[in-house]
């Protein structure tokens, strides 16, 4: 109120100097006897002008101020008027309706964002985050849909007739001339050996050599013989973690995404098949990274208790052999890894080599006339039955024992390498293996110590193994004989030449 009365002061000042001018200019024309020079000059135009509209302004600004007290005055009359119980009463009501219908609407939006219904009484489900999502279940699909199949169809599940009276000499021998006679597929019986053999020490094997010598074949022709197609999984570069390998749960669908291998896995866990898995080019990604935990887990002894998270939670219709949302991994299972090495991989680790059997195909088989053999349907049982005989029946000898131990001290004193208690322990089992596969003992420890001890030295001093690989290869020969342990020996000369 005060800031318009200053204002129409300003203006009444205002208009009060204008006058005061004109009139003083007025008679200094006066006695200058110019007056008509006066009515034409600018300067009284504009005053006139502003003569007329000062009094019209001052009007409107007093009327404006006068409505606006009105106004304030009806508004401080309204707000100091006491209402009466009825009206509070009313107002109260609508106030309530309107807070209700409020509580309806968010009750209905929560509803279709949230993974659980609201309860009989219309409020939301209280409880822990498992309770939430086993009443979601029984509102919705299940999340593993090939799963789901995998169970239904094991109600009419009848395992085969399987073949256990092979012997590891005779499923060698047969293995090798199915791939040639059915396949077209040719390999030494040396390398079918190791692979058998390899399959006895670990679940995981790596298959190393020059392209196009057979690496996946071999391990997709075993999974034909063993009449159970074998799962060929291409690796890509981004993977880092198990969800690339077995899938994830997608919150938008409200579906787990679904890989062939965890339907693999969760299909072995149901029989006693053999399975195999084929990592292809595996190390064009980071095996350490997307297969750490499989490595980790398979380091169990006790096979029940490998056990792989898939989901976080648990639904009551998950599938059977899921456990609060994590799936057994299958013991009949093995992982074949295919690697290159070229500017497009990355170095595998000793992590990774430590835990698996390393075999090297660096030439093709010559060809040979194969005999007509039919695949084979043999059970685990059975194959862990075979191992086992085999470590009872063979192991190595004393007088290898005492070689092994005295290449041992002179790994530690030249090179700052030794064996390890894990290479000892697959030592222990791949020879009798090997043996029962109709092998020889000095070639299987020409083997395995050529993938497991001596590629060690790729990680040393290039130029210290050059000067030095002359001197180990005369003491393999004073130890073992000159005519034995050639896989080592090449080895050493192809570390020499590329030092």
């Amino acid at each position: 109120m005060r800031r318009y009365i200053w204002l129409l002061i300003g203006f009444i000042v205002f208009g009060s100097l204008l006058v005061a001018s004109l009139f003083a200019e007025g008679i200094d024309n006066l006695t200058n006897q110019s007056f008509m020079p006066l009515l034409r000059s600018e300067t009284v135009i504009v005053i006139m002008v502003l003569a007329l509209i000062l009094p019209v302004t001052i009007i409107v600004m007093i009327r404006y101020v006068y409505k606006r007290n009105n106004h304030l005055e009806a508004l401080t009359e309204a707000l100091a008027r006491e209402y009466t119980e009825d009206e509070i009463a009313e107002a109260e009501s609508i106030i309530a309706d309107q807070l209700e219908s409020l509580k309806e609407e968010h009750s209905e939006e929560s509803t279709s964002d949230l993974p659980h219904a609201p309860n009989s009484t219309g409020s939301f489900a209280s409880g822990s985050a498992e309770e939430q999502a086993e009443e979601s279940a029984e509102l919705t699909d299940p999340r593993f849909y090939m799963l789901s199949e995998l169970d239904r169809a094991a109600e009419s599940y009848v395992a085969p007739k399987y073949d256990d009276s092979l012997t590891l000499e005779e499923l060698c021998h047969r293995f090798r001339h199915f791939a040639a006679w059915k396949l077209h597929l040719y390999y030494d019986i040396k390398d079918i050996r190791r692979f058998v053999a390899g399959l006895a020490v670990t679940h995981i094997i790596i298959m190393q050599g020059m392209s196009g010598t057979g690496k996946t074949s071999l391990a997709y022709a075993f999974g034909e013989f063993m009449q159970n197609q074998s799962v060929i999984v291409p690796i890509q570069p981004m993977w880092k973690e198990r969800t690339d390998m077995i899938g994830y749960y997608n919150e938008f669908t409200k579906r787990f995404n679904e890989t062939v291998l965890l339907r693999k896995m969760y299909e072995a866990n149901g029989n006693d098949n053999i399975y195999i898995t084929v990592l292809d080019e595996m190390n064009i990604a980071r095996v350490e990274y997307y297969f750490a935990e499989f490595l980790s887990l398979l380091e169990l002894p006790n096979p029940e208790q490998r056990y792989l998270d898939v989901v976080s939670d648990k639904w009551e219709n998950d599938p059977v052999l899921l456990k609060n949302g994590q799936i057994r991994l299958p013991a009949n299972m093995w992982f074949v890894g295919t690697a290159n090495n070229d500017d497009s991989t990355f170095a595998i680790s000793d992590k990774v080599y430590d835990r698996a059997m390393v075999m090297n195909l660096d030439q093709k088989a010559d060809y040979f006339e194969p005999e007509m053999c039919e695949p084979v349907c043999m059970s685990k049982t059975h194959w862990e039955s075979l191992v086992k005989d085999a470590l009872e029946e063979y192991e190595l000898s004393e007088r290898n024992r005492r070689r092994l131990n005295m290449l041992d001290e002179y790994l530690i004193d030249k090179f700052r390498i030794t064996f390890g208690n894990r290479i000892m322990k697959q030592i222990n089992q791949y020879i009798p293996v090997c043996l029962a596969c109709g092998g020889d003992e000095l070639d299987a420890l020409d083997d395995i110590l050529a993938r497991k001890v001596l590629r060690k030295l790729e990680s040393q001093n290039p130029v210290y193994v050059r000067s030095a690989a002359d001197g180990l290869c005369t003491y393999l020969d004073e130890l073992f004989g000159a005519e034995h342990m050639t896989l080592c020996k090449d080895f050493l000369r192809r570390l020499e030449r590329s030092a």
